[in-house]
Parts: C-alpha cells; sequence; structure tokens
C-alpha cells in the first residue's frame, strides 16, 4: 500500500469518548439551543426551523440541530442542502481502494466474498458479487406498517450519508454522492416503520432505503409515491448498479433508530419547557404558594437541571399576584405543584443523556465489517458488533420513561384543577358554571388520563426483550426502533396532556379572578394566558371540546407558546446555566 494512502489514514475514533457527559451542566447546549431555535420537527410538517443552506457532511460533526434542519426541508430540500466535506472524500476513496486491494489479494471478506449471518461461511464468487449486493437489498427489505414521515426519511438518509463519510465502510464515492443527490433533490424512500431488531443495525429499513438508489423500491417524489426508478428518473438521477460490500454497507447500520431519536429528542428538548409553563399556569389557577422553588431548597440538593427548573419557574412566575402569600397554617401544596423542579430536572436529565448518546452515534460508524489500515498502511478488514443498537435504545427507554412521568405530573395538575375535593372547592367542580348541567374539563382530564395511562405500557423498556435471529447467530438484539418509535408516541401524549393542562389552567384562572379582582399574573406566565385565550375563550358552557384541545396542542407544537413566553422573559437563560 502506497505511503500516500498511509498518509490519509483515518484516525481511530477517540473524539466522542472526550465529550463531556450530560451530567456535566455547562452552558450546555442542549437546553441553550432552545431559546435560539424555539421550535420542533413534527410529523406532516406544520411548522418550519431556520436553516442553513448548506449541511456538512463529514463524519465527524453533524449535530442533532443538523438532522432536524436536513428534515423538515422535506418540502424544499434546496432550503437544507447535505454536502460532502472535502476529507471525507478523501477517506471514502483511500477505504474503498483498500477493498479492492483485498479482493484483488483473494482474501475472504465478510460480506464482500461470503453470505450474510448464517451464510457466514458460505463463500461467493467474485462473478456472483454484484449480484450479492443487490440481493441483500432485495431480500432484506421487509419491513411492514406504516411508512415513517417525509422528515424522518430524510434524517435517515442523512445519518447513512455521514456514517459512510467516516471512510471505514469501503463504498465508492459515487454511492454516497448518489445518497445525497437523491436527498438534496427531494427523493424519499418508502420505509416502513416495523421490521427491525436493532442489530445488525437497521436491516429493513435501510433496505428500503437502498432499493431506490439501484432503481426499485417505492419513493415519493413531490408529494407523489412512484416506483423507485421513476422517481429518480424525474429528479435527473440514475440508479446505481453497486459495487462489493455496498449493499451491506447501505443496510448495515443504526441510522434508522438514530434518525428517529434524533428528532424525539428534539421535540422532548422543547417540550421540557412546555412543562414548566403549563406546571407554572396550574400554580397560578390553584393559588399555591411559590415557597418550594426558593433557589435555596436546590442548592442544597445541587441536580444542576432541578436548579434549572426552579429558577426558570421562579422567572415564569415573577411578579404574580395569583399566588398565595405565606400563610403557617398552609405552607406547602401537593407533589404535583411543589416538586415540579425534581420531577421536571430529572426528566431533563433523561433527555439531555439522549442527545449525549445520539450525537456520538450521529457520527459514528455503525457498519461490519470496517476497514483499517495497519501502521504501514497495510487495510485490514474487521468484524465487530458497532451495529448493534444498544446505546440508542437504553437512551431511548430511558428517554420514555422520563417523558411519561411528565405526563404523569402534568395529568395530576389536570386532576387537581378540576376536582374541587381536591383543591378543597377554591374552583368550582370540572371548572364549569352551572356543574350538572354543563359537565365541563370531566372528560378532558379522562382523555389526559387515558393518555398518561396508554404511556405506562409505552414506557416498558424495549430494550430488556430480545429474539434470536439468523439461526441463533445473531442471538442477542437491542429492539432499539421499537423503543425509538414508542419515545415519540408517548411525546405526542404527552403534548396533548399538557394541551389539556394549559387549557385548563387558563380556566382556572379566569375563575380564580373573580375571587382575587384584576390582579395580575406572572412575568411568563402572562403571555402564555394571554397566547391561549387568543385561540380559546373562557367557557361559559359546555362546548365542542375536542377542536379546543386541538388549538392549544397547534401552539406547543408550533413552538409559539415558547417563543411568546421566551420574548417576554428573555428566552431561557436560566435553562442554559
Amino acid at each position: 500500500m502506497s505511503g500516500a494512502l498511509k498518509a490519509a489514514a483515518p484516525g481511530l475514533p477517540g473524539r466522542a469518548l472526550a465529550q463531556k457527559p450530560p451530567w456535566a451542566y455547562h452552558q450546555s447546549k442542549d437546553l441553550r439551543r432552545g431559546a435560539v431555535l424555539g421550535r420542533s420537527p413534527l410529523p406532516g410538517g406544520r411548522q418550519h426551523v431556520d436553516t442553513r443552506a448548506h449541511i456538512t457532511v463529514d463524519g465527524e460533526g453533524l449535530k442533532i440541530e443538523d438532522v432536524v434542519a436536513v428534515a423538515n426541508a422535506y418540502r424544499n430540500p434546496a432550503s437544507a442542502q447535505a454536502v460532502l466535506a472535502p476529507e471525507a472524500r478523501e477517506r471514502i476513496a483511500r477505504s474503498r481502494q483498500a477493498v479492492e486491494h483485498l479482493l484483488a489479494c483473494g482474501d475472504i471478506v465478510y460480506g464482500v466474498t461470503t453470505g450474510f449471518g448464517h451464510f457466514k461461511s458460505c463463500i461467493i464468487p467474485p462473478a456472483d458479487s454484484q449480484q450479492l449486493q443487490q440481493n441483500i437489498l432485495l431480500s432484506h427489505a421487509v419491513g411492514v406498517g406504516e411508512p415513517v414521515d417525509e422528515a424522518t426519511t430524510r434524517a435517515v438518509m442523512l445519518i447513512r450519508a455521514n456514517t459512510l463519510a467516516k471512510g471505514y465502510s469501503g463504498v465508492r464515492l459515487e454511492t454516497v454522492e448518489r445518497l445525497l443527490a437523491a436527498l438534496n433533490a427531494g427523493v424519499h424512500p418508502r420505509i416502513p416503520c416495523k421490521g427491525s431488531l436493532g442489530a445488525s443495525g437497521d436491516l429493513a429499513p435501510l433496505a428500503h432505503m437502498a432499493l431506490v438508489l439501484v432503481g426499485q423500491g417505492e419513493a415519493t417524489y413531490r408529494g407523489e409515491l412512484l416506483p423507485g426508478g421513476e422517481a429518480l428518473r424525474r429528479a435527473g438521477l440514475e440508479p446505481l448498479t453497486l459495487g462489493a460490500k455496498e449493499g451491506l454497507a447501505l443496510t448495515n447500520g443504526t441510522a434508522f433508530m438514530t434518525a428517529i431519536g434524533s428528532l424525539v429528542t428534539w421535540r422532548a428538548e422543547r417540550l421540557a419547557q412546555v412543562a414548566d409553563i403549563a406546571g407554572a399556569l396550574s400554580c397560578e389557577a390553584l393559588h399555591a404558594t411559590p415557597r418550594a422553588f426558593d433557589e435555596r431548597i436546590h442548592a442544597v440538593r445541587p441536580h444542576p437541571r432541578q436548579i434549572a427548573c426552579a429558577a426558570y419557574l421562579r422567572r415564569l412566575l415573577e411578579g404574580s399576584q395569583f399566588l398565595r402569600p405565606d400563610d403557617p397554617l398552609n405552607v406547602q401544596d401537593a407533589y404535583t405543584l411543589r416538586c415540579m423542579p425534581q420531577v421536571h430536572g430529572a426528566a431533563r436529565d433523561a433527555i439531555a443523556y439522549a442527545r449525549w448518546v445520539l450525537e456520538i452515534e450521529l457520527n459514528s460508524a455503525t457498519d461490519n465489517p470496517l476497514i483499517f489500515f495497519e501502521d504501514d498502511g497495510t487495510p485490514v478488514c474487521l468484524s465487530g458488533g458497532n451495529f448493534h443498537g444498544e446505546p440508542v435504545a437504553l437512551a431511548m427507554d430511558y428517554l420514555k420513561t422520563a417523558l411519561a412521568e411528565i405526563g404523569n405530573i402534568s395529568e395530576r395538575r389536570v386532576t387537581r384543577l378540576t376536582d374541587d375535593a381536591s383543591n378543597q372547592g377554591t374552583l368550582p367542580a370540572f371548572l364549569i358554571k352551572h356543574g350538572g348541567l354543563n359537565s365541563g374539563f370531566m372528560l378532558a382530564q379522562y382523555t389526559a388520563a387515558a393518555l398518561a395511562s396508554e404511556n405506562k405500557v409505552l414506557a416498558h423498556p424495549a430494550s430488556v426483550d430480545t429474539v434470536p435471529t439468523s439461526a441463533n447467530t445473531e442471538d442477542h438484539v437491542s429492539m432499539g426502533p421499537i423503543a425509538a418509535r414508542q419515545a415519540q408516541e408517548i411525546l405526542e401524549n404527552v403534548e396533548t396532556i399538557l394541551a389539556i393542562e394549559l387549557l385548563a389552567a387558563a380556566q382556572g384562572i379566569d375563575f380564580r379572578r373573580e375571587v382575587l379582582g384584576n390582579v395580575r399574573l406572572g412575568r411568563g406566565t402572562a403571555p402564555a394566558y394571554v397566547l391561549i385565550r387568543e385561540r380559546v375563550p373562557f367557557l361559559e358552557q359546555d362546548a365542542y371540546m375536542a377542536p379546543l384541545i386541538e388549538a392549544v396542542l397547534e401552539l406547543v407544537r408550533s413552538g409559539e407558546l415558547a417563543r411568546r413566553v421566551n420574548e417576554a422573559t428573555e428566552g431561557m437563560a436560566e435553562l442554559g446555566k
């Protein structure tokens, strides 16, 4: 092997190990970004995020924000183009030369000159090499269920390209370029949501993605579902003819679970802020005391995000006249109000951990086998297990639990708002006049309870299950894609629970105002209340509730609620420390 190749050898991945873990809470970007963007990617694309003209694909520096930008550009791919970095091109080319060198030397290379999985001992003659790579796409494209949305598909494509850009997979440069060209042109493969075990990677979803690159499968192009070859033709792209190892390299990795996890985590960071806003409004509606948020309490139990949450609640409630003055006979409230910093802060820890894991995974080589170089430049092909999705699976299961807990405590606050026995009769039963004739928020609380209970089922850790596959060759799998999909379901349920809490809290505040008079809300809660009332009026009597919940849910999901509050509270500076 030439000295030039040796000089260009990609270094072993060590950068991720130097990253500070999520518990190192130091001007953390995970929460500071929420103040800058304040929006979240949603299936259906009801909102838009700020995007850069170009996202650099170099295998090293991809962030969740980059994934979100590219994902949300599905209606206008030109607004977030993914561009392969020059240094990545060099690594890819060198890795490909290594594969060709190994083949020329007659070496036995798993997945290149052998079959896959249980067939690892079957030697494949060179004449069948291309057919082998084509066959892995055809045989592995076994996904079932509804297709994921185009935003998620775009995230999958970007992440897979970034993995290949690290230069350990041995694919040709034109293969990575074609994947990015399809992404940038808006050719979105139809990827069914079910069928991946999360080891050996996301084989089925990625096979559906890769089939389109060779002119097969199905893809959406400009809103129309087409055969893969036709979608490429309309985009002005030619189908690929795969070379040795390329079918395996395109399908063997964690891009599917990582894509879903990245989008869910980004939304979860914003949902955590909404939970604080909803909880603060409930404090005012319930005439609570702010004493539990005193910084001295949290300083002596120094979990950083607990401290930050308490600080943010103080900022939201600053200047509020709806809060209860000190009363020696009533010094503390129920846990759902008093313990918000402890619960919400712990949930933020889980969200931060998910980001930490995912941003390592975004920039990891998750293929098998991988191409390396000895000190003398000699190429070596090593089989390992970087495709195993356990890191992502465990992070998603942790995230699921945290999100479910945000929903649980919110639902209990809804109950306290609607149950006159729980709020000592300070608010009318079910937040409505003429109870009996009117049912008010009775059934809204049912919905919140149903969603919270559904989350308890979904929160069961997917990663504790495993089913041996491939004739027991692949005898332990991660179930990471299931965990990621469940995290998305839980998140969307919690968004709705919080919307119900916001709606109920606004109704409670209006009733509370009848007793307290024309008093002011807090610095951050006032704009939240005003925005809700711009969309939903006070309910004098029963009304069609479902559209009212949807109206507030849209404020949550679009980021408009957080944006309005950020403008009044100078963003989330307290949470960014």
